[in-house]
Order: C-alpha cells, then structure tokens, then sequence
C-alpha cells in the first residue's frame, strides 16, 4: 500500500516565502557587515596596489634606478610594440609605483585604478596573453574602483572628490 503525501501547494508557497525572506534578512546583515565604504574599497585599493607595487620594485634598485634585467626584460619578454624598451620600462616602473601609492592612499582613485586597468590591458593583450584568469581578477578590482571610487577611508572623501 503505497501513500502519495502531497504538501499542499500554500504550504510549500508559504515556506519559500519565510525561506526567501530568512536569506534576505541574512543578505542584508552580510551587505552592512561587508560595506563598501568600510571594508571592500579598501580591500580593493590595498589588494590591487600590492600586485602592481611589487612588480615595480622588481624593477629598480634605491629609489628609481632601473635595473639591467628590467630594460632586458622590456628588450626579450616583453616586447611591446610602439614604445621603445628604454622608455616602456621607465614609464612602467614609475606607474607601477605612483598608482599603487595613491591608491593605497584613496587619492586619485578612480583615475590611479584606470591607469593600471589600461597597463593590465596592455599586458593581458602583448605580453602574457594566456594569463587571462589572473588580469581578469585584476581588472574586477580596478574596475570595482573606477565604479564605485575609494570608499569614506580615503584622501577623495576626505577631499570631497568622486
């Protein structure tokens, strides 16, 4: 004897409701706990900045002296096209220096995280196109940044600058 037990079709509507409104609930808690202003542009501005900030340190010696194996680097590897070595190398290791800076200051942000949106492109496209999952999660955080801007723990809020 087989028993087919149904649940009536306001009940089952019912409990997605509570169910529903229980996610909500915690998605709004989550939303004021993880806030953009507070914790994710900050995060962002701090996380992407290390990336590029590191990679320009590779590049000198002291303050801004370049290194022979970063003109190298920029003559062999990378081998952009356009802009001779010489120059592509200096003006990468001072932007990979300026940027990260001031976006770890909240200064200039929107502006600090396109810059470095545009190097990420550049190298996505010329120098390590494979590499695509790594500069896509680069280019998430900048272009979070260039949306949404440095968040209230920045030098922009405090200047009044989107």
């Amino acid at each position: 004897m087989s028993t087919n037990l149904q649940v009536p079709r306001s009940v089952a509507s019912g409990s997605q409701r509570g169910l529903r409104a229980h996610w909500n609930a915690a998605a709004d808690r989550l939303t004021r706990i993880i806030a953009h202003d507070l914790l994710l542009a900050p995060a962002a501005r701090a996380g992407v900045a290390a990336i590029f900030f590191y990679s320009g340190r590779t590049k000198v010696e002291g303050f801004l002296t370049l290194t022979d194996s970063a003109y190298e680097l920029f003559r062999t590897e990378y081998r952009l096209p356009f802009v001779p070595p010489e120059i592509a190398a200096h003006l990468a290791a001072y932007a990979e220096h300026l940027f990260p800076l001031l976006l770890v200051l909240g200064l200039a942000t929107r502006l600090s995280a396109l810059a470095l949106l545009g190097m990420t492109l550049v190298i996505q496209i010329f120098v390590y196109p494979d590499a695509w999952p790594t500069h896509l999660s680069w280019a998430a955080l900048l272009l979070y940044l260039v949306g949404r801007g440095a968040g209230r723990l920045s030098l922009d809020h405090a200047l009044g600058i989107r």
